[in-house]
């Protein structure tokens, strides 16, 4: 154990947690690594998207008549963050705002992101509290990468999402990294989205009306045997599905709450679509789960 990094661990499934964005940066089980390990197609793991998710026209937030400087997804992803609990099976990391936050985002908050591990997965809960006077408006997201394939050797086109419920309305899709004004038909058949390289020529597909609570990522024919997982989440209202469409060996499935501008959209931060409007002394909580090995 380092300042910079903690492992979490129960029976056989380890976690490692960085100090550096509460990032997520190694999920161990039955001898596999199922996480993404930064390499040089993308150099992160599983950021943390905070206060916005995407992107803001011109990377500008414009609040009572002053324009601050916000790239996409935010800053808490390169914040470092406080361990507040560094325990055998979870641990706690907290941002608070401070001089460097509020120069690009003039609010206070409180970030807390909680790790917890047992047997068979790991849980993330995120919560967000105003810790100021007036309303907060945020956005969240996580954004884990995985291996692809999980199984090295094994065929990328083998690997399917598999949603808990079918996904049949449309998806949005992003040009210049906001969200296009137009909707697109799902690529879900049924339940079941075959992945592909090609799927992401168009950059991330974006479930903005997702009606499933989980989904399962494996290989066709794995329904026993094979490395697997399931992800499920509470309190996210939108998913994000990305990868590289040059091949790179990953696939992000990403619970948001939120997402970028719609393109043409240059109007007050607070008016942004998508946003949550926390109150004064309120706080809003959300949570992920990965769990290796389900089917």
């Amino acid at each position: 154990m380092t300042d910079d990094t903690h492992t979490i661990r129960s029976g056989s499934l380890t976690a490692t947690v960085k100090a550096h964005g509460a990032e997520l940066c190694s999920l161990k089980g039955g001898g596999t690594e199922f996480l993404w390990q930064a390499g040089p197609e993308w150099p992160r793991h599983a950021p943390l998207l905070f206060p916005i998710v995407g992107r803001l026209a011109n990377d500008e937030l414009r609040h009572q008549g002053k324009t601050y400087r916000m790239t996409q997804h935010g800053f808490a992803r390169d914040s470092r963050f406080v361990w507040a609990e560094r325990g055998e099976s979870r641990c706690t990391l907290v941002l608070e705002d401070n001089q460097t936050t509020r120069a690009l985002y003039p609010f206070p908050f409180r970030l807390t992101a909680a790790y917890a591990i047992d047997e068979c997965g790991l849980d993330l809960t995120l919560t967000i509290a105003n810790t100021g006077k007036e309303t907060l408006p945020a956005s969240i997201g996580g954004h884990p990468a995985f291996n692809w394939p999980l199984q090295p050797g094994a065929a990328k086109e083998s690997y399917a999402l598999t949603f808990a419920s079918a996904e049949s309305s449309p998806i949005r899709r992003l040009e210049a990294g906001l969200l296009r004004p137009v909707a697109e038909p799902s690529p879900v058949k049924g339940t079941s989205l075959p992945l592909s390289d090609s799927l992401f020529v168009d950059d991330a597909i974006i479930f903005d009306r997702i009606e499933s609570g989980s989904v399962r990522y494996a290989a066709a024919g794995d329904a026993s045997n094979g490395p697997r997982l399931k992800m499920s989440w509470r309190g996210f209202r939108e998913l994000g599905v990305w990868s590289k469409p040059s091949g790179a060996p990953f696939l992000c499935i990403e619970p948001w709450r939120g997402y970028a501008s719609p393109a043409g959209f240059k109007g007050e931060f607070t008016d942004k679509p998508g946003l949550m409007h926390i109150a004064a002394g309120a706080e809003e909580q959300l949570s992920f789960r990965i769990e290796v090995g389900s089917s």
